[in-house]
């Protein structure tokens, strides 16, 4: 008991909360770039075996740094005694949570539509929530040392494999295929829609007061992303839904043709290098 309470304290060691682009915040995102790169220039061309070895690594890393998240959060050491009280907010279901889920799918499942999919949800979907947490992360730094690496490199990671599979897979990128990734986006909206529900009753059944939001898409609760609160409180959550899905289907729509260009200028700069 008390080597787990020892365990505990060295997790949860604390620090002064960093700041947006504070020198904590500037060596993550040098730190992603560097891996970006290195992976879009190394591994660019590897084949399917040493590709799906890196994406099962990058999984077991993000399980690994999830679960450290989930005992600090859940367990604490006052010297004596070791106490528990899950936090249901930080359960691993947000929008920023399935890497979690997709790449499995990609390290393991055979070549085929539902694979190119969620690839491509990856790259867009993915990597447009990554960014938007990893570039401007605001309120998601704590005084736990620990947590602060782990939100950094979770959504850090988003980015250096959204682009990185957007660059593998840059033959695939079509238009077809992104639409493909919009039905994987709203696979996993409909779990946390009905995760939402059947947690929420399971609470008032058993009289637990406790917050469960996954996607910020619950019908119980206000949803308090930038701009989509405002839509949550003056539609019916019907069209809400709708209005989510499409709201960030655009976004991503967006970073896909953003990838196609940069992908296409490439291609165009090395035709004429090679005529030159």
């Amino acid at each position: 008991m008390k080597f787990f309470g020892n365990i505990l304290n060295f997790l949860e060691a604390t620090m002064k909360t960093p700041t947006n682009f504070s020198w904590f915040h500037l060596m993550f995102i040098a730190i992603a770039i560097l891996i970006t790169v290195l992976l879009c220039i190394k591994f660019k061309n590897c084949d399917d075996k040493i590709f799906r070895r890196i994406v099962f690594i990058a999984w077991l890393l993000l399980v690994g740094l999830e679960v450290y998240k989930q005992i600090v959060f859940t367990f604490d050491y006052d010297g004596t005694t070791i106490t528990g009280d899950y936090q249901w907010y930080a359960f691993p279901f947000q929008f920023c949570s399935t890497p979690l889920f997709a790449l499995p799918f990609i390290a393991f499942l055979k070549d085929g539509k539902i694979r190119d999919a969620v690839i491509m949800y990856m790259a867009t979907f993915s990597l447009f929530a990554g960014l938007a947490v990893f570039v401007y992360p605001n309120d998601v730094f704590i005084e736990t040392i620990g947590i602060n690496i782990q939100t950094m490199i979770h959504h850090g990671s988003q980015i250096v494999f959204g682009i990185f599979f957007a660059s593998y897979f840059s033959k695939k990128l079509n238009l077809k295929r992104f639409l493909s990734s919009i039905a994987v986006f709203a696979v996993f909206c409909s779990i946390a829609i009905i995760l939402n529900i059947i947690v929420h009753h399971a609470f008032i059944a058993n009289g637990i007061d406790e917050t469960f939001n996954m996607f910020y898409i619950s019908p119980y609760y206000p949803c308090t992303l930038p701009i989509l609160s405002t839509v949550y409180e003056k539609v019916h959550y019907s069209i809400f839904i709708i209005l989510y899905i499409f709201g960030f289907a655009l976004v991503a729509y967006i970073i896909y043709n953003i990838e196609n260009l940069i992908i296409n200028l490439s291609e165009k700069g090395k035709k004429n290098v090679k005529l030159q």
